[in-house]
């Protein structure tokens, strides 16, 4: 595959405009039409990262954090770009994903809100405006006797979803008429003779996304050779993007229980806890990396728990003088775990290319007792 092939794919799983502003995402290294074998998940782009990619002759890194954040005004070998001039010594290409992945759906902070426990979380803060989320509506005209094997065929292929329902139409019935030309093919009635069939109009609501799988799929099912359908856009209420999560947890639980889950699932060692250790949480948030002012959104909820990668010392006071209990994971361990999921849903897209998570990527922290 092409790297832009591979770009392509992962745009449609993590859209960049989900990116903050400030941030630098997208392919920033290499040649869009050179061809693709290995890949390398890290979260950052170290020299001992650069170096396992060698060993393993890899063609594309994707990264968390991009190896480029400013303008640069010289590449060399011997200052802060080295990393970048051997990246495009080497004819590496470099992929970042970073804060896009932090807001996409099933990204770092559904992740990390889904190990503490938090159902139906909800964004925090920097807000993005959601690429691509709008609905449409499909109205088809169906033989009475057809309407069931149609509307399954569209169900199956995406439609009909209202929030936790499924299978959502409307369905009223009355009278359809055709007039068969010379060419025509009818699955009712004959050529040049008028019909009039007792029809059902089956209306449904249809995402961006699923709108030509679903059109297929009806057309597929229908029985009429050129079926009569209209497609609506609809009126979007803009579902808000962003980072973090914020929610009420599926149950109750204390802080030490939390944690425990925390570290069998990101594999973290050791946590920085700020305020009461001993807490029955029943509302939680979450921020992968560092947040800022985001906690500030946190302490207006009345949040019982905030877990995120790390905090500045007077965000730290100012939770514990609201009374909100605090876990810090360290920046780049709260993000880590994310990749194994990531890797996989990548791999399910393109089964032909060869996906490694880096095991040289670790935390710059070690934490131990002196």
């Amino acid at each position: 595959m092409r790297v832009s092939d591979i770009a392509a794919v992962i745009e449609k799983m993590v859209p960049l405009e989900l990116a903050q502003e400030w941030d630098n995402v997208g392919l920033l290294i290499g040649d869009p039409q050179s061809q693709v074998r290995n890949i390398l998940l890290t979260i950052d782009v170290t020299k001992e990262v650069l170096a396992e990619a060698k060993k393993q002759k890899t063609d594309l890194i994707i990264s968390y954090h991009p190896v480029i954040w400013d303008g640069l005004k010289k590449i060399t070998a011997a200052d802060r770009t080295g990393t970048v001039y051997e990246l495009i010594r080497s004819g590496m290409a470099m992929f970042s994903i970073h804060t896009a992945l932090d807001a996409a759906t099933g990204g770092t902070n559904d992740g990390l809100a889904e190990i503490v426990g938090i159902r139906d979380g909800k964004p925090i803060g920097d807000y993005v405006e959601s690429p691509g989320r709008c609905d449409y509506k499909l109205v088809v005209f169906v033989p009475v006797e057809s309407v069931q094997k149609v509307s399954e065929a569209v169900f199956a292929a995406g439609a009909g979803v209202i929030g936790n329902y499924r299978k959502c139409s409307f369905r009223a019935e009355g009278t359809g008429t055709f007039l068969p030309q010379e060419k025509a093919k009818p699955a009712i009635g004959r050529k040049g003779r008028l019909e009039k069939v007792q029809e059902t109009r089956l209306e449904t609501v249809v995402p961006m996304d699923k709108l030509d799988s679903v059109i297929a799929a009806m057309k597929e099912a229908h029985p009429y050779e050129a079926p009569a359908f209209d497609v609506f856009r609809l009126y979007h209420r803009q579902e808000k993007s962003g980072l973090g999560r914020i929610g009420k947890l599926a149950k109750p639980l204390r802080v030490e229980q939390i944690v425990q889950g925390i570290k069998k699932h990101t594999g973290a060692k050791t946590v920085g806890i700020v305020g009461d250790d001993k807490q029955l949480v029943e509302m939680a948030a979450v921020c992968a990396g560092s947040c800022g002012k985001i906690i500030n959104s946190v302490i207006a909820a009345k949040a019982d728990l905030y877990v995120t990668g790390e905090l500045k010392h007077h965000h730290a006071l100012a939770a514990q003088q609201a009374g909100l209990t605090c876990i810090c994971l360290s920046h780049s361990v709260s993000e880590r775990f994310i990749l194994k999921r990531f890797a996989r849903q990548l791999q399910e897209q393109i089964k032909q290319v060869t996906i490694k998570i880096s095991k040289k990527d670790v935390d710059p922290f070690i934490w131990k007792n002196i």
